[in-house]
């Protein structure tokens, strides 16, 4: 007695434990019943199902990242570019997600990743090498999201986010010298400009600094005659002025200045006559 109603209670824990099952945070759940869903949605938290009739399969609702190898595409010049990009995405209804791949993220992803390189194929080759190194990456980005929801509506995901990791020259081509040389020629086409730039702005402040040079010069020049002149002005006057105190004294005080400025050359010869006025004041005192 006491062993059958230990199978009965053995046989109710176990219906019990397979008629609740749990979901976590950042899950969502689907219930199956002979391999049909009969329920989706399920929000985390502690369910009920019918035991051993009814499974449950859960699903990783949080965003997820697809990161693909490098690849090489061609640009409108014809001009190979290997491009690094990963994909963000999450599922959104995982009843489709479980009938398209069936339940398998991987599955997904092996159907989401030629979506997005054939839309990244067509987007290069429609644009330039230099649109794409030149920041137009961002819409090419945003342009290639829309399209990929589009194409997967069916498959119970969303694409959250592209970006683009890299886009490198393949080192085997011949677009890495002529992207150098082309660099090379726009960079000494800036600095002859800048060089001529300076050389111009050098030649005009050479220009105004010579003008101001002459400027102070005259200017000076114009000073130092005024100065000069005002000089021998007051000189004349003084001597006017003593000349006129002592006439004889001012005539001896000149001619002694005179005898020294000539008299004192060396090796000098003075040829005079006697009666000269000039040594007027070496003759005898009568």
């Amino acid at each position: 007695m006491r062993f059958a109603s230990l199978i009965i209670v053995l046989v109710a824990a176990i219906v019990a434990a397979n008629s609740v099952f749990v979901v976590n945070e950042g899950q969502t759940a689907i219930l199956l019943q002979f391999g049909r869903i009969v329920r989706t949605g399920y929000a985390p938290g502690l369910h009920v199902k019918l035991p051993l009739i009814q499974q449950v399969q859960r699903f990783d609702k949080r965003v997820l990242t697809l990161d693909s190898a490098p690849e090489r595409y061609l640009t409108s010049e014809k001009k190979d570019v290997n491009i690094d990009f990963f994909v963000k995405w999450r599922i959104v209804d995982a009843g489709k997600f479980y009938v398209a791949v069936a339940g398998e993220e991987k599955f997904a992803q092996a159907r989401v990743v030629p979506i997005v390189k054939e839309g990244l194929r067509t987007a290069i080759n429609s644009r330039t090498l230099r649109e794409l190194v030149s920041g137009g990456r961002a819409d090419l980005a945003k342009d290639l999201v829309v399209e990929a929801n589009q194409k997967t509506q069916g498959m119970g995901i969303e694409v959250v986010d592209l970006r683009i990791k890299r886009i490198d020259l393949p080192e085997d081509g011949t677009v890495i010298g002529s992207v150098y040389e082309r660099m090379k020629s726009e960079r000494k086409k800036v600095a002859n400009q800048l060089r001529a730039e300076g050389s111009e702005t050098g030649k005009t402040i050479k220009a105004d600094a010579d003008r101001q040079v002459q400027v102070i010069n005259a200017e000076a020049y114009r000073d130092a005659q005024k100065t000069s002149g005002e000089g021998d002005a007051t000189a004349s006057q003084t001597y006017a002025s003593a000349y006129g105190k002592d006439a004889e004294f001012f005539a001896f005080y000149r001619s002694l200045e005179a005898y020294r400025d000539a008299l004192t050359v060396p090796n000098g010869t003075l040829v005079l006559d006697s009666k000269s006025e000039f040594l007027h004041y070496l003759q005898d005192s009568k």
